[in-house]
């Protein structure tokens, strides 16, 4: 190596050192990988993975693997399997990925006594284990890794193992537990104990644990410390794709759905530069969510199907579509099938509030109890304030619809100080809008217009144009024509706004049935034959 190139590595060493990934990548590229130690191809390889081009890291880390084994060091050789089987995981390559799992395995038997590496290599057991379902052993498999890893101080492994028992401990519903075993995992993060690589992955893998319980407080503080992160890294590619995903989500809770889109319109490009384009399916679930709640319900369509075409399930957001769209048979059967299928408790959290939603707005009031019910059991169980807010939020609206307007009010009320709490306009304004329908139920009428007023300035301001609909509907005047009650004139305007019976029951939370019997008593009271003759009294009177 002459002493132009040798600069030129020493060059690439010191911006490694720096964490400047970039100019690291771009200087071991210039001199090209012949010539390097082993440890340095380690480092360009690391380097290749950071500034996310998965095309190069695989030739970079056979180098370094094969530099390691010829020089008879098994441990760093086994290492560089490892990190091989991982990142072709990564992007879908599972049967290289399996090759070079055996290949680790192999060399950890070959040097025979304990050692880090054997934990690595049970830490890639775990996850086979977890492909094929069995999560008892997968979480065996981490506990064994965590002991290898405290035992040899291999901090890196440490974290992973804690990380991986935390999502597990989730999964099993044991959500103390795992929370801690994340917050465990992300002070080692944050204490820079961490290889950078390692680190972004705990970073991504606890905030995808905290998300699917909607933890939310959680998951600002790590999406912050993970942007930070992010942004003292020049060049820094993996990693950012979820950063942006994760901003977008704590955007659209706080009403910022213009800036969330944004977000993971963002995280779909760098998943595409990633070569990961499987991961755009979340952006595409994301956005069919926000999209709908606009009422750009073809837009929303598009992006649930993009979803579905990689791989991940739009529902229960497709069966919210559905409903919107006055597809009232086709939404239940989803949920059926929803409710139906095995589910552990991260996946009941994530998919109970939309399935009450829809059996309510389906007149399947005492099917929709339970689930209130048991929403209400492992939100208690989690402790986090958004999904205890959704879980009261359920049980108001379940009382409601059955009836009992005054025993829905303590649950809305509830509710709506959790949204307020957690800094969610968009649900808190939900949440209002059930109040008032409770209180237009039990005659206060002045509270309840408050009530509708307060919603309806929010849904305007998050644009959720068939929210907002719905409010101007129920503030109906105080003074109600043709003898009409609240709830007549809520279905005439609706009528008046060309809305189908299945599209009312949907907006209204009733059935369809209800609907037609509230119709049928309005064309008697206004003396009326038609939608459209209903409709232009609807007009002429002041109720639009």
């Amino acid at each position: 190596m002459n002493r132009r190139t040798l600069e030129a590595v020493d060059t690439a060493a010191d911006h490694y050192a720096r964490g400047d990934w970039q100019a690291a990548y771009d200087a071991w590229s210039r001199t090209g990988p012949d010539g390097l130690s082993a440890a340095e191809l380690d480092s360009f390889g690391a380097a290749v993975e950071l500034v996310g081009s998965h095309d190069e890291v695989v030739p970079v880390l056979q180098r370094a693997f094969r530099a390691h084994h010829q020089a008879g060091d098994l441990h760093a050789a086994a290492g560089c399997a490892f990190r091989l089987s991982m990142s072709l995981a990564e992007h879908g390559e599972h049967a290289l990925a399996a090759g070079w799992a055996a290949r680790a395995t192999e060399l950890v038997d070959e040097i025979g006594a304990e050692c880090a590496e054997r934990g690595w290599v049970t830490f890639l057991m775990m996850f086979r284990a977890l492909g094929e379902g069995d999560l008892v052993e997968a979480e065996r498999l981490a506990r064994e890794a965590y002991d290898v890893g405290r035992r040899f101080h291999d901090a890196d492994l440490t974290a992973m193992s804690t990380c991986a028992r935390g999502r597990m401990s989730i999964m099993t519903g044991h959500f103390a537990e795992g929370l801690a075993q994340l917050d465990d995992s992300m002070v080692r993060v944050v204490a820079g104990e961490l290889s950078p690589v390692i680190a972004g992955h705990v970073y991504c893998t606890a905030i995808e644990g905290a998300q699917e319980v909607s933890d939310f407080g959680r998951v600002a503080e790590w999406t912050a410390a993970l942007e930070r992160w992010c942004d003292a890294q020049p060049g820094l590619l993996a990693f950012t794709g979820q950063c942006a995903v994760h901003r977008g989500q704590l955007m659209r809770l706080r009403g910022a759905w213009d800036d969330a889109l944004r977000e993971w319109s963002l995280a779909a490009e760098r998943y595409v530069a990633l070569g990961t384009p499987a991961a755009i399916g979340l952006t595409a679930l994301e956005t069919g969510d926000v999209l709908r709640l606009r009422g750009d319900l073809d837009a929303a369509d598009d992006a649930y199907q993009r979803a579905a075409d990689l791989g991940v399930d739009p529902q229960p957001g497709l069966a919210l579509l559905w409903l919107a769209q006055g597809r009232s048979s086709a939404s239940v059967a989803a949920v059926d099938r929803l409710l139906a299928s095995p589910a552990g408790p991260v996946e009941r959290c994530r998919t109970l509030p939309g399935a009450i939603e829809v059996l309510l707005a389906s007149g399947e009031v005492e099917r929709a109890g339970p689930l209130a019910r048991e929403l209400e059991s492992l939100a208690t169980a989690v402790g986090a304030a958004v999904l205890s807010a959704a879980a009261a939020q359920a049980q108001g609206a379940v009382a409601l619809a059955a009836a009992d307007a005054a025993g829905g009010l303590p649950y809305l009320r509830k509710a709506h100080q959790l949204w307020s709490r957690s800094s969610s306009p968009y649900d808190a304004a939900v949440t209002r809008l059930l109040i008032g329908r409770c209180l237009l139920a039990l005659g206060d009428t002045s509270s309840a217009e408050r009530e509708l007023t307060a919603a309806r300035a929010v849904f305007r301001q998050v644009g959720a144009a068939p929210m907002a609909d719905l409010a101007s509907s129920l503030l109906a005047p105080a003074s109600l024509p043709g003898g009409l009650t609240a709830r007549e004139v809520e279905v005439l305007r609706l009528v008046a706004s060309g809305r189908s019976n299945p599209q009312i029951a949907a907006e209204l939370v009733l059935s369809e049935k209800t609907v037609a019997r509230h119709l049928s008593n309005i064309f008697v009271k206004l003396d009326v034959a038609s939608r459209t003759a209903a409709a232009a009294y609807a007009f002429e009177h002041g109720l639009v």
